[in-house]
């Protein structure tokens, strides 16, 4: 994830000693019913979703962590939640289209090229 964090030049919000976990599977999506329907176990997800629904949803998934998009910061309630949970949530500036673009270009496949 560290690899990550330095492409998307996010800023990690929380559990950075997970930071050194590797990723396989990525997946974007701003709605919750996409990330049930598309997002597999142990993908990262890339939204711009900041509520406290995408954490419980990334819990139910058993997701790698969350990358926020768009500078878009979850409030302080959502992170303790991510934080109690073990799930790394991190912030990137980059659009949601680019975000996965970066991460495609480098090797990263999505939920749906795995399946």
């Amino acid at each position: 994830m560290d690899e990550i964090r330095i492409l998307l030049k996010a800023q990690v919000l929380c559990c950075e000693d997970k930071m050194s976990n590797l990723v396989h599977i990525t997946c974007g999506c701003d709605l919750i019913s996409d990330v049930l329907a598309f997002t597999m176990p142990g993908a990262l997800l890339l939204t711009g979703l900041t509520n406290s629904q995408v954490i419980r949803t990334a819990e139910i998934l058993d997701l790698m962590g969350i990358v926020f998009v768009r500078d878009k910061m979850p409030d302080e309630q959502t992170i303790a939640m991510a934080r109690e949970s073990g799930i790394p949530l991190l912030c990137s500036p980059f659009p949601l289209y680019e975000s996965c673009g970066i991460l495609y270009a480098r090797g990263l496949r999505g939920c749906v090229d795995i399946k």
